[in-house]
């Protein structure tokens, strides 16, 4: 398998398409492991709940929607590395459907 490097901050914020052409969100957050000098990507984030985790407002976002009535949140997914097509990546693209992806979610505790 060739590496390729990509601009990560040119990534934020970029629309993703599923498999069929519909939209499925934006990316929001990239979560990357170092594997000796190198990091390499594990995972994308899109959605809302994603933009909390990006702006490390993880638990105070979700303390403030608990308190606004929010019990269970869900508004984003995470994708695999494998998951993704970045051969282009001004139009990243799903090598699925949006319902073969987790789904991002917290439960009020």
């Amino acid at each position: 398998m060739a590496t390729r490097e990509i601009h990560l901050e040119l990534l934020l914020g970029k629309q993703v398409l599923d498999s069929t052409g519909k939209p499925a969100g934006r990316i929001e957050e990239v979560h990357a492991q170092q594997q000796g000098e190198e990091w390499v990507i594990q995972e994308y984030l899109i959605g809302t709940t994603a933009v909390l985790e990006r702006l490390s407002a993880w638990a105070i976002g979700l303390r403030i929607l608990h308190l606004l009535g929010a019990h269970k949140i869900h508004n984003g997914y995470t994708i695999s590395w494998e998951q993704l097509d970045l051969t282009d990546p001004e139009k990243p693209r799903l090598l699925c459907t949006l319902d073969d992806l987790k789904a991002l979610e917290t439960s009020k505790k």
